[in-house]
């Protein structure tokens, strides 16, 4: 079964969120989300997987924290990181990025050598 079948979700067709392009490194992927650098602002961003932008808090609750656990484990902030939900360029799906504290973009931030091992996060696969 794949996520577009479970009880509730929605893809929309012309929606950029949904149709999924691996165009960056991708980092993770489940039923309910998936963690890719974003292509406009370089800092890891994690994607609802259902065309709306209203999850409940309990699922906003879950999406931050796998952002939070795979943007650790692939990369360092400087300045400790926070998440940042306001969806200025796709309202209307639910996404958030994993923002440096006092930036917008990718200043203070590096890539990971290796990743930190955790258990708990599976990697997806980069375009």
């Amino acid at each position: 079964m794949t996520w577009e079948n479970l009880p509730g979700r929605v893809r929309s067709t012309g929606c950029d969120l949904c149709e999924e392009a691996k165009m960056t490194a991708w980092f993770y992927e489940d039923d309910d989300c998936w963690i890719a650098e974003c292509e406009v602002c370089d800092v890891p961003m994690v994607v609802w997987r259902n065309h709306d932008p209203h999850p409940s808090d309990e699922i906003k609750a879950a999406l931050h924290a796998r952002l939070v656990a795979v943007s650790q484990r692939y990369f360092e902030f400087d300045t400790g990181l926070y998440v940042d939900d306001n969806m200025r360029n796709i309202p209307d799906h639910y996404h958030a990025h994993a923002r440096p504290k006092g930036s917008f973009f990718r200043q203070g931030v590096r890539r990971r050598p290796v990743p930190l091992g955790d258990p708990s996060t599976k990697p997806a696969t980069s375009p």
